[in-house]
C-alpha cells in the first residue's frame, strides 16, 4: 500500500537525467517564459563542460558541492526596537539556504558577460566548487555582516 502524505507535504521530483531534486529546482529557476527544455539544455551543457574540465569528480558531485559551499548559515534581518532599526543575525532554514545559494549563483552568472549561458554557469559552478567566485563572495559578505552584528542577537524573536 502506498504511503499517505499529509496535505502540506509536496512530492519532490528530481530532474530527468540525474534524478536530483536540487538540480531540478535549479533548472526551474533558470527557466524564462516557461521554456524548460531550453533551461535543461543550458544546465546539462554546463555539466558536460564541468565533466571535461574537472577530471577527478563527477559533474553532479561538483554541482552539489558548489551549492553546499554557497549556502549561507547566517543572515541578518532588520528589527525595529524602540526608535532604532537593528540588523539581527539569525540562522537560515535549510530550504532558504538552497534558495539563496541558487539565487546568488544565477545573479553571478547573469552579471558575467561575453560567453554563452552554459559556459558562464560552468565557470561559476567550478569557482564555487573551489570556494571562489562571485557567489562565494556574497556568502562571505553575508556571514561577515552577521558576525559584525552579533551584539544585537539578543533582539532576535
Amino acid at each position: 500500500m502506498a504511503k499517505k502524505y499529509k496535505s502540506t507535504e509536496r512530492f519532490l521530483i528530481g530532474d530527468p537525467r540525474f534524478d536530483n531534486v536540487v538540480l531540478s529546482k535549479f533548472i526551474n529557476n533558470i527557466m524564462h517564459g516557461g521554456k524548460k527544455s531550453v533551461a535543461e539544455k543550458v544546465v546539462y551543457n554546463a555539466l558536460a563542460i564541468i565533466g571535461k574540465r574537472v577530471k577527478d569528480a563527477d559533474p553532479i558531485e561538483v554541482f552539489n558541492i558548489a551549492i553546499e559551499n554557497v549556502k549561507p548559515m547566517l543572515e541578518v534581518r532588520s528589527r525595529r526596537v524602540g526608535g532604532a532599526t537593528y540588523q539581527i543575525p539569525v540562522e537560515v532554514s535549510r530550504k532558504r539556504q538552497y534558495s539563496l545559494a541558487i539565487r546568488w549563483i544565477l545573479i553571478a552568472i547573469r552579471k558575467r558577460k561575453g560567453k554563452p549561458l552554459s559556459q558562464k554557469l560552468a565557470d561559476e559552478l567550478i569557482d564555487a566548487y573551489n570556494r571562489q567566485g562571485t557567489a562565494i563572495t556574497v556568502r562571505e559578505n553575508t556571514h561577515r555582516m552577521a558576525e559584525a552584528n552579533k551584539a544585537f542577537a539578543h533582539f532576535a524573536w
